[in-house]
This record gives C-alpha cells, structure tokens and sequence, in this order.
C-alpha cells in the first residue's frame, strides 16, 4: 500500500467497531512495514468495508476496546504501549 514513504506492507490490523446514531463505521489501527524495514502505524476509519482518511474520534469505551484488541497483537501493542517512564 502506498504511504507518504513510499509502499509498505501490511503487517497487522486491529479494527474496532463504533455506532453512532443511524451510522456505523470501524477504528483502523494498522501496522505497516515499509521496504527498507521501517515501522509506520496508520490510524483511520472505516465505513462499508472502505478505509479512509481523516479526523478519527474516539469516545472513551471505544479506546478501552482498542486497548483491550491490542493486547492480542504484539507488534501494534508494543509500538502503541506506554513504556517505562511515559507520562
């Protein structure tokens, strides 16, 4: 997939599912890797299967279930988990 540096792949995908009134869309927190071994994290939304780009707000439920989902994921786990020492 194409990003601001170039392609990457797709290593790891967490989605987490939110309603809102009358719509229904997907978090996406993805794990890419690009040619030359670097890590990028993307984070978007989804509607009907399609991923897309913009703001994404989350309420606080959501973001538990997204800390919850990555527990189950060590590589996103470990590049989005506060480490020894962070505020």
């Amino acid at each position: 997939m194409a990003t601001p540096w170039g392609a990457a792949e797709l290593l790891d995908e967490v989605r987490v599912p939110q309603r809102a009134p009358e719509k229904r869309f997907s978090i996406v927190v993805q794990l890419l890797e690009t040619g030359g071994g670097e890590p990028l994290v993307r984070i978007a939304y989804a509607t009907g299967g399609t991923v897309r780009r913009g703001p994404v707000t989350m309420r606080t439920r959501e973001l538990e279930r997204l800390r919850t989902a990555l527990t189950a994921r060590p590589g996103l786990g470990a590049l989005l988990a506060p480490g020894e020492g962070d505020a």
